[in-house]
C-alpha cells in the first residue's frame, strides 16, 4: 500500500512538474510572438502606404479617364462642373499618406534600433534581411550562406537576446 502511494505521488509530482514546464513554454512562445509582431511592424507600415498610395493613384486615374464610370459619387467627365468633392478625397486621402508615412519612419528607426542594440553582426544581418527588408527565409539562406536550420537557430537566439 506505501508503495502504490509512492508511486502516486511521484507521478503527482511529476505531473506538477509537467504542467510548469508547459506553462513556461507558452510564455516563451507568447514572449517570441510579441517580439516578431514588433519587429513586423515596420512591414505592416510600410503596407499601409503602399495600400494608400495606391488607392489615390486610382483615384486620380478615375478622374482622368472619361469614359470610366467609378460609382463613388465624385464628379467624372460627364458632370465636370464641380470638382470639389474630387479634391477633398485626394486631400484627405494625402493627408492619410502623410501621416502613414510618418508612422512607417517612426517603425522602422524603432525596430532598427533594437536590432542594432544586438552584439553579434549575423543576428543583425538576419533580422535586418527578415524584417527591415522582408526577405523570405529561402532568400536570407541564399544571401547569408547559410542552411535553413542554422538560420532559425540564430533567428531564435536573436529573439532571445
Amino acid at each position: 500500500m506505501e508503495i502504490i502511494a509512492v508511486i502516486r505521488q511521484g507521478r503527482h509530482i511529476e505531473n506538477l512538474y509537467q504542467v510548469k514546464e508547459d506553462n513556461a513554454l507558452q510564455e516563451l512562445k507568447t514572449e517570441n510572438e510579441q517580439k516578431k509582431e514588433f519587429l513586423m511592424s515596420y512591414q505592416l507600415a510600410k503596407r499601409d502606404v503602399t495600400r494608400l498610395e495606391e488607392q489615390l493613384a486610382e483615384l486620380r486615374i478615375g478622374k482622368m479617364s472619361p469614359g470610366c464610370e467609378i460609382g463613388d459619387g465624385l464628379p467624372h467627365a460627364h458632370n465636370a462642373t464641380d470638382l470639389s468633392g474630387y479634391a477633398a478625397k485626394v486631400d484627405e486621402l494625402e493627408r492619410e499618406i502623410v501621416a502613414a508615412r510618418y508612422r512607417r519612419i517612426c517603425a522602422f528607426e524603432r525596430v532598427r534600433n533594437c536590432i542594432e542594440a544586438l552584439e553579434d553582426e549575423r543576428e543583425k544581418l538576419l533580422l535586418t534581411y527578415r524584417y527591415l527588408r522582408g526577405l523570405k527565409w529561402a532568400l536570407i539562406c541564399t544571401k547569408m550562406e547559410l542552411s535553413w536550420k542554422q538560420i532559425h537557430r540564430i533567428h531564435a537566439r536573436s529573439l532571445k537576446n
